[in-house]
């Protein structure tokens, strides 16, 4: 049996991981983006500005991950949204359609207890390197 490939994806345009775990790991085509949390890649803080600012940040973020591995937003496949507070769920749907406009990757959106350094927002992606084309 071949063996699967594992590349792991790290740019200084996102925050450095915040324990032991890779911003991204591609096996095969498969891309698993880690949880982004709107923090600032240089200041290694979170943004202010509340959940919109956060949201704005953790995609920001998650794309500079996906062009480190060549690739975009359009290579996503699924998506896990973790909320401090459920009640923010629109205001994060008003940002994430500036970021995903159409076909729409499938998404999981969860009200957690507590998120790393007191974020409000955390996502996390699956990606699939290479060109997609849409079934009529």
């Amino acid at each position: 049996m071949a063996a699967l490939i594992r590349r792991i994806i790290s740019t200084a345009k996102a925050p450095a991981a915040i324990g032991p775990y890779s911003q991204a790991v591609v096996v095969n085509k498969m891309m698993y983006i880690s949880g982004q949390l709107g923090m600032d890649p240089a200041s290694g803080q979170l943004v202010e500005g509340g959940i919109q600012a956060q949201t704005t940040q953790a995609l920001v973020n998650m794309g500079e991950i996906l062009k480190a591995a060549g690739c975009s937003y359009e290579n996503v496949v699924k998506t896990t949204v973790l909320l401090a507070d459920m009640n923010d769920f629109s205001k994060v749907n008003d940002v994430y359609t500036q970021f995903f406009s159409t076909n729409y990757p499938a998404r999981a959106a969860y009200q957690v207890a507590a998120l790393p350094r007191g974020g409000l927002v955390e996502i996390e992606a699956i990606a699939v390197l290479g060109h997609l084309t849409n079934a009529p």
